[in-house]
């Protein structure tokens, strides 16, 4: 993956992007509220990748990214919250209620993958099984794993179905969807993870996908 030509291709997107409409406005005047879960923490680390780094640090720098291009690069277009902002765990309860408590618009959890394959590869996507916002999240995951695997150079392994608690009580409130970004069990993903202008890239893929033309 050429990291820096990616996130150069990825601001040219952006500023195509930025017209379109967003998920779950429905007020004009109204900010999208956004929910983004960083996988794990605290005595939780996670998947443990094959160079050492741990998928409760990866996710939690791609959700900071993700709130700093939206400050900078999207001037607030978005009013994003985390689950948590520091490498503290915080239960799966927890993380599901947030989004309730907020009234957001879309709930996004971020993880990395791991398999006893070192050869496994790829980004997939979770949508939950049933819900009243189960279009939405399959739309919106959709969307995201296009740009993951156009903008950054991932294999894709799809847009699958699970029960995960995270989604299947948010599912009802707003869009959701869990994110697999990569496998740290893979020489080469491990690695890509370790270089920032990398996290940048995925989180402003990321943040790019949740616009969609409607």
């Amino acid at each position: 993956m050429n990291s820096m030509t990616h996130l150069l291709n990825l601001l040219l997107l952006v500023i195509w992007l930025l017209p379109l409409n967003d998920f779950g406005q429905s007020i004009e005047t109204r900010k999208t509220i956004i929910v983004i879960d960083a996988g794990h923490g605290g005595t939780d680390p996670g998947a443990i990748g094959i160079n050492g780094i741990q998928e409760k640090d990866m996710v939690l720098q791609v959700a900071h990214q993700i709130v700093n291009l939206n400050k900078n690069l999207f001037a607030n277009t978005y009013e994003i919250y985390l689950t948590r902002y520091h490498d503290s765990l915080i239960s799966l309860k927890d993380r599901a209620t947030l989004p309730r408590k907020l009234n957001a618009d879309l709930f996004v959890s971020l993880h990395c993958n791991h398999s006893g394959n070192s050869t496994a590869e790829g980004v997939e996507i979770y949508v939950p099984k049933k819900g009243n916002y189960i279009r939405e999240s399959i739309q919106m995951a959709f969307q995201v794993l296009k740009g993951l695997r156009r903008n950054i150079g991932y294999k894709s392994r799809g847009v699958k179905f699970n029960n995960f608690q995270v989604l299947r009580e948010t599912v009802d409130y707003c869009p959701t969807v869990l994110i697999e970004l990569g496998f740290l069990s893979n020489i080469d993903e491990a690695q890509h993870l370790t270089e920032e202008e990398n996290i940048i890239a995925i989180a402003l893929s990321i943040l790019s996908g949740l616009k969609i033309k409607k």
